[in-house]
């Protein structure tokens, strides 16, 4: 049941009569049940609109140009709650978050809507029959699938859900009706590696070109996995094994297909001590979100980040915060804004301590380590942090610590700036402006 929460003034659905409260149940004859179907259906310029208002059964007619927005809003974003995911896979993050976060951080959501939305990762094993045939109906792409392995009974071990052994099954199904994929492998030492990740990508390699680019990603873990399946870290020596392992596969995929397809996360590199590649190894990033090229892009972009600076910052001190894997790459674009304006900017790696273990990455980093390890330093005038830091679309740390908290914590003011080569031009531009 879809309920209409407001009608933008002036919109088609305005001028046809549509209220608050109206109770959504088809367009043009279709059921509305989420979001992906009302906006699939609504794209028509005449819509018959069956609502439900009171004890009445209405149908509206709304008119307006092909594909522009009725001008209805609904309580929720999906039109309806989100997925909870039923897999208990026995590498989840969640699972090792400290205790004490704000709920919502618990939450574990599985929704392949979210994916089409807003490029989530889900693991297929939400779906059901109708909900495939709707994605194929729809044709609903790009779908980004967390695969992690294509072996059946492995990963029905890894994800505890007896349906993870379809997925190959559903990608097919899913690449015969035309849809495009992106993969993502969790990479567990001893577990889905070695000749378990050869089987891997050999099967996915068979999806392409529906399935367009894999990353490799290593399994993030934390100091609270108690109870938790035991999972050993990667070396650096693991590391450089992974790497060749892949980057031989993907070769292979360049000569025949023309595309490497599959990419190991920037960590593996970190960790294990290789150098990285140059931006045009990435194929235009479609990995990038998964910590796939995001060195290389900020590498390749920030010589014309500092080409455009042009300010004299002679005599201005500040501190940058990083997490430790990202440290080098900073420091360098620190060294590079110090020789083009004069500033004396100083980068501060961060220990993990909030979620310990082995998370080194700058995305996890929490204001109250930043506190304690910042706590008697020489800041300057002020803190720049990466937005990725902060939960999308607030100001807030995942320790629940805000920005202005922070500040006040450290006596200077603290500035959220891009995550990648951008920065530099904006940290400029506020140390100009003396904030």
């Amino acid at each position: 049941m879809v309920t209409v929460s407001s009608v933008t003034r002036g919109s088609p659905a305005d001028k046809a009569g549509m209220e608050p409260g109206d109770i959504l149940l088809s367009i043009n004859g279709h059921d509305i049940n989420d979001v992906l179907d009302y906006r699939f259906y609504m794209t028509e310029s005449v819509l018959s609109v069956l609502v439900h208002r009171g004890p009445e059964l209405l149908t509206v007619t709304l008119e307006k140009d092909e594909y522009d927005d009725p001008g209805l809003e609904f309580e929720t974003y999906l039109m309806d709650k989100k997925q909870r995911c039923r897999n208990a896979c026995i590498f989840c993050f969640i699972d090792q978050m400290p205790p004490g976060c704000r709920e919502s951080l618990y939450f574990k959501d599985d929704d392949d809507r979210l994916s089409f939305l807003q490029g989530n990762y889900i693991t297929t094993t939400n779906l059901s029959d109708r909900e495939i045939d709707r994605v194929c109906q729809m044709h609903l792409s790009p779908i980004n699938i967390s695969v992690h392995t294509t072996e059946p009974e492995l990963r029905v071990f890894m994800m505890k859900n007896k349906n993870a052994g379809k997925v190959m099954e559903i990608m097919r199904r899913f690449a015969d009706a035309g849809i495009t994929m992106n993969g993502q492998i969790v990479l567990c030492k001893n577990i889905n590696d070695g000749k378990h990740l050869d089987r891997s990508l050999t099967d996915l390699e068979t999806l392409y070109p529906a399935m367009q680019s894999v990353s490799i990603v290593p399994c993030g873990l934390t100091a609270h996995r108690e109870n938790l399946y035991h999972i050993e870290p990667f070396t650096p020596e693991d590391c450089r094994a992974v790497i060749k392992q892949i980057e031989s596969f993907s070769s292979k995929c360049l000569k025949k297909h023309g595309s490497r397809i599959f990419f190991a996360a920037d960590e593996f590199y970190l960790k294990g001590g290789v150098k990285l590649h140059k931006a045009s190894y990435y194929e235009g990033y479609p990995q990038y979100e998964n910590g796939v090229g995001m060195v290389a892009c900020m590498y390749d972009e920030l010589p014309y980040e500092i080409k455009g600076i042009d300010c004299d910052l002679s005599g201005r001190k500040a501190t940058l915060i990083t997490g430790e894997a990202a440290y080098p790459v900073i420091c360098d674009m620190a060294d590079m804004i110090n020789k083009k304006t004069g500033a004396e900017l100083v980068v501060k790696k961060i220990k993990n301590n909030f979620f310990g273990g082995g998370v080194t990455v700058s995305g996890l980093v929490v204001g109250s380590d930043i506190t304690v390890q910042l706590n008697g330093e020489d800041k300057g005038e002020c803190v720049f942090i990466p937005s990725v830091m902060l939960r999308s679309g607030e100001n807030v740390f995942l320790d629940d610590m805000t920005v202005g908290e922070l500040s006040e914590k450290l006596g200077v003011p603290v500035h959220p700036v891009p995550s990648d080569a951008a920065a530099a031009h904006e940290i400029c531009e506020i140390l100009e402006k003396g904030q």
